[in-house]
């Protein structure tokens, strides 16, 4: 009851359908010299769930695919500025973002992302702005003229504010910067392809990953003819990418998610957790925030404490079998007996924590370290 494979298992772990498309192309031949079929296949099927979208490119990683995009906007652009909100991988373009012109303030701007090695001629070419602040991206490209494609996840943590996503389409258009959607995250949860299309704001590539191949590697890069043809131009390339593993399991899995609607069943369960957390955080005078939408459902303790808080409900959970966190990920594998079990469990633990916090024994009630906040790695 935690993240599913980081978010990549969205119809369950070992999925049979998914499997067994994946072991009769292993057992025919997984990898050629030449591109396999089901790349077109797969390019026929992302495009018809993104009509506004005219190619694709694929990658193996979510990273990998979101530096493809950015190397692709600049190409197109011929600016090397990012606009950016969120997180999105581990490359240097984003990274760039907390180099600073002095280094002891690197990695000050996302907290346990250390840029080192990363270049330090990249000062200064990624730039973020907060989800839901439209006034900070309009002050980033009111003051930097060299800003040329815009990143960021359509949702995450809170739904759009005051038209933020149009507002932020309209500037993309209006200093003609490549509008990317980071939909690695977000994407197949809330309907079948990119949660972009639920707001009807479109943006010139959207970059998916994770639960589209239900934890095979596989990414891809949907986008506008007139930008994505510009790839065209630049070396990007890559051993793995005619393999046929990914693409297959890219195909059973989405053509699953069509068959069984699995993101009405993502959102049940989602919303199932996220009600049952509020209604056991009252009964034991526990405060808690949730967020996220209900396929990423999450909460957290509203208290100067809340890590070590949050440590212990992980510890005592796990005493009791369930490997759980602060968030969930809805799997299509997640029924509400599980959901059930799960919640009375969640009461015991809560009741604990609850007590604890009353006698001030929290830190006293852990069998180890209180777990490390974010991306800080342990020394």
């Amino acid at each position: 009851m935690s993240y599913m494979g980081i978010g990549a298992c969205v119809l369950g772990y070992a999925d049979p359908y998914v499997d067994r498309a994946v072991k009769e192309a292993v057992s025919s031949g997984s990898m050629s010299t030449l591109n396999c079929p089901e790349e077109i296949d797969l390019a026929e099927l992302l495009l018809r769930l993104n009509s506004w979208a005219e190619m694709v490119r694929y990658a193996r990683t979510g990273g990998e695919a979101m530096a493809i995009a950015v190397r692709i906007a600049r190409a197109f652009t011929g600016k090397d500025g990012v606009a950016f909100c969120g997180y999105h991988g581990w490359c240097d373009w984003y990274l760039s973002a907390n180099l600073a012109s002095d280094r002891n303030l690197d990695g000050h701007l996302l907290p346990g992302l250390q840029p080192k090695g990363v270049p330090r001629g990249l000062i200064g070419t990624a730039i973020p702005f907060h989800y839901n602040r439209i006034e900070e991206l309009e002050n980033i490209v009111a003051n930097n003229k060299n800003i040329g494609t815009i990143v960021m996840e359509p949702i995450r943590h809170e739904e759009p504010k005051d038209g933020f996503l149009e507002k932020v389409r309209k500037i993309a258009d209006e200093i003609g910067a490549v509008l990317i959607f980071d939909e690695i995250t977000s994407g197949w949860r809330m309907n079948v392809g990119g949660v972009h299309s639920l707001f009807k704001v479109y943006p010139d590539i959207v970059v998916y990953g994770k639960a589209m191949s239900n934890g095979f590697p596989m990414a891809a890069v949907v986008g506008r003819g007139e930008v994505m043809d510009v790839a065209q131009e630049s070396f990007i390339s890559s051993t793995y990418w005619t393999e046929r593993i990914g693409p297959v399991a890219s195909i059973a899995t989405i053509n699953k998610m069509i068959r069984e609607n699995v993101p009405k069943h993502l959102c049940r369960i989602g919303t199932l957790v996220t009600k049952g957390w509020r209604k056991l955080a009252d009964a034991h005078a526990l405060e808690i925030e949730t967020m996220g939408i209900p396929p990423l459902a999450t909460f957290a303790f509203k208290h100067e404490d809340a890590q070590a808080m949050h440590t212990l409900f992980t510890q005592e959970m796990l005493m009791r079998g369930f490997l759980a966190s602060k968030s969930l990920y809805a799997s299509y594998a997640h029924t509400e007996v599980h959901v059930r079990k799960y919640l009375e469990n969640v009461d015991q633990v809560f009741k604990i924590i609850g007590d604890a916090m009353e006698k001030g024994t929290v830190r006293k009630l852990l069998r180890g370290p209180i777990a490390h906040t974010g991306f800080q790695r342990l020394a």
